[in-house]
């Protein structure tokens, strides 16, 4: 078995976001489309003898015992009754506060990655089961495939996507998910829509207008991107975004705006890395 093993924590993009309800926990119910992207962070894995679970590299702003790398080790570790441990590198491209699920990616490669690692032998089932105890977003990282979503994010249905090119351009400011579900202004009373009402064009996000308002950089990322396709918020935000058929023509829109905007270009991708892990 081998001692070290690297793998992709991807971005993930929300087409769409509409709140349909809330639950009594407070949790709100939604229905949303996740498109991955190939572009991820790397996180390396180095199985220990010992049951110690480190982290070698630090995030600003973040201790240890917060990071959702960590929670995730020592999740697993404590509902396995895992005698080992490990130690956590992760090399960070994904931006924290931009509505591209860094850190739930991160917890749910941690989570497939030391399944492994560890030769714990849970299915991709038991660690969606598992992973969504560290979050809602966490089990459609370790589902690996673009999917439909309802509940709080939970019940997933494979979905296959057009694999375009994206352009992400992130404004410099952390959104606060918890402030942006807290405003009065955002719309909790969705219809519930179908797949086919998806693809048929109805694909608003609820969050952007409160985040429009609340974060006017975010504002203007979208007035500006919008010169070149339809743009639109991600999650809760920060990060905006447009689809193009071509990597060319994400290229050309990139060259006009990276000037004033920090960005990517990725490629969409209808399965993940982790995928291969199942």
């Amino acid at each position: 078995m081998n001692k070290k093993i690297t793998v992709s924590a991807p971005a993930k993009l929300n087409l769409f976001l509409h709140i349909t309800g809330q639950r009594e926990d407070g949790y709100h119910l939604l229905q949303t489309v996740f498109q991955f992207l190939d572009y991820a962070d790397s996180i390396e894995l180095t199985r220990r003898e010992d049951s110690s679970i480190n982290r070698l590299s630090n995030l600003a702003g973040v201790p240890a015992d917060d990071d959702l790398v960590v929670k995730a080790a020592q999740l697993l570790q404590s509902h396995c009754n895992c005698s080992l441990g490990v130690d956590i590198s992760v090399e960070k491209v994904l931006p924290m506060g931009g509505g591209l699920g860094g850190g739930s990616s991160n917890a749910a490669s941690v989570l497939v990655g030391l399944n492994h690692l560890w030769g714990c032998g849970l299915s991709q089932k038991e660690l969606m089961q598992l992973g969504v105890q560290l979050g809602a977003d966490v089990p459609v990282f370790i589902f690996a495939q673009s999917a439909w979503a309802e509940g709080v994010g939970e019940r997933l249905e494979a979905i296959d996507l057009p694999e375009k090119w994206f352009l992400v351009l992130k404004p410099q400011i952390n959104v606060s998910t918890a402030k942006v579900f807290a405003n009065s202004q955002l719309r909790r009373d969705c219809s519930t829509i179908t797949i086919r009402d998806f693809l048929t064009g109805q694909t608003d996000n609820v969050c952007e207008a409160p985040v429009r308002e609340m974060y006017p950089e975010v504002d203007q990322a979208l007035i500006e991107l919008a010169q070149f396709g339809e743009s639109k918020l991600t999650g809760t935000g920060a990060c905006v975004f447009a689809a193009f058929d071509n990597k060319e023509q994400a290229e050309k829109a990139f060259s006009e705006l990276s000037e004033k905007w920090d960005g990517f270009i990725a490629k969409g991708m209808n399965q993940t890395p982790l995928k291969e892990f199942f």
